[in-house]
């Protein structure tokens, strides 16, 4: 009687362990579109796609950057959104198995499964110095803007 007790102890807790990673798995799809589209898209560095796109992003703890490059237009950066997932509190007491959705990030989800993204057109600054002085024995360039 004591090893069916063991057994099904056993049983159990290793269906319980890791119930979110289990269960929901360790991506999401998130789709991507910006205005205009063609910005190539990097996550965490990484080119991943170009817009716009729907791909199976990695939930992770830890906060997922995501930036938008298109020549011609301002680099913008965001961080995906994300919540509890509440499937791992199937977990209970299971140190285990909270530990295996915290190393594999399901315990954590992305709430947002669409970004829309504008790109603002790059403001190119032109200088133009009233007054320059070149000092080549002190290395030494001085430009004189005169305010608009």
């Amino acid at each position: 009687m004591k090893k069916i007790s063991t057994v099904l102890f056993v049983t159990i807790m290793l269906f319980m362990t890791s119930c979110a990673t289990l269960f929901t798995g360790t991506k999401d799809r998130i789709t991507f579109n910006t205005n205009p589209s063609g910005a190539t898209i990097y996550i965490d560095g990484v080119e991943q796609c170009k817009t716009p796109c729907t791909m199976k992003v990695k939930r992770s703890i830890s906060d997922t950057d995501v930036e938008f490059k298109l020549d011609g237009y301002e680099t913008r950066l965001i961080t995906l959104s994300k919540e509890f997932n509440v499937v791992s509190v199937i977990n209970l007491g299971n140190l285990l198995g909270w530990g295996i959705d915290a190393l594999s990030g399901a315990v954590m989800k992305y709430d947002r499964k669409t970004y829309d993204i504008t790109l603002e057109n790059k403001t190119t600054s032109q200088i133009n110095p009233a007054k320059i002085n070149i000092d080549t024995q002190k290395n030494i360039v001085e430009l004189y803007v005169a305010e608009n």
